[in-house]
């Protein structure tokens, strides 16, 4: 129960909440950090899962590619691009991140798209759909909630994981974390530990909350993926 006490005592120092070191300013610096990864990863990865998600082609090479960041500990990435770029802050701890959110980003749009079925996209065709058309009309509204959900995955993982950045001089909350181990600070310690949990909750609840709302409107109630084709309105033809 002590720490309990020490861990309520930090959070009701009024020198927490001001400055550099402060809560506001080093959640900021989290938030801020850990968009700013997902953001690139999703510009990166959710193009490419469109792109090989419906056509097929390149799907095995591009996805073992992409699952490299899954197999390397981002610790050893971390070290890895501070060896590379020789500088402190959050340069080093950008790309390590990036590379942590893409498979998970990658891996769901690809699924998304090709578990779409079959004789759907075929039905599409068959009314005069073009390429793009299918895959904005039909596929698309089908595997949006899929891939956020994968965006929502990479994005849990990149804000427990962005607490390293603190480890070559980069700020966020995990400053709390490393800072107070160096100092034996186990308030403080503790205190980063819950702000970090608190945000990873809560970004989870939001990304669900969306998951929810991005479903087709066509699609809810159980609607058919068929049902969703027909609705739609046909190219126009000119008689004769």
């Amino acid at each position: 129960m002590e720490i309990l006490t020490d861990v309520g005592g930090w959070f009701g120092n009024p020198a927490n909440w001001s400055g550099v070191n402060g809560i506001p300013n080093r959640l900021f610096e989290h938030v801020w950090l850990s968009a700013l990864c997902v953001g690139i990863a999703v510009g990166l990865a959710v193009p490419t899962g469109l792109v090989i998600g419906h056509t097929g082609r390149g799907a095995f090479l591009t996805v073992s590619i992409a699952n490299l960041g899954r197999s390397i500990p981002s610790y050893a990435l971390l070290l890895i691009f501070f060896t590379i770029v020789n500088r402190v802050g959050f340069a080093p701890a950008i790309p390590a991140l990036v590379l942590l959110a893409i498979p998970p980003i990658l891996t769901n749009t690809y699924v998304a798209l090709r578990e779409v079925d079959r004789d759907t996209v075929e039905a599409g065709r068959a009314m005069g759909m073009r390429e793009l058309q299918l895959l904005r009309r039909v596929e698309l509204p089908i595997a949006i909630p899929a891939i956020v959900t994968g965006v929502r995955i990479a994005a849990v993982q990149v804000i427990a994981t962005a607490t390293l950045a603190a480890l070559v001089g980069g700020g966020a909350l995990g400053r709390y974390i490393v800072d107070g181990f160096a100092l034996q600070r186990t308030d403080q310690l503790v205190g980063g530990a819950l702000l970090v949990a608190l945000l990873a909750l809560l970004t989870e609840r939001l990304f669900t909350w969306l998951e929810r709302r991005l479903v087709s409107p066509g699609l809810r109630g159980g609607a058919s993926l068929e049902a969703a084709i027909l609705n739609m309105p046909q190219p126009h033809t000119r008689p004769g």
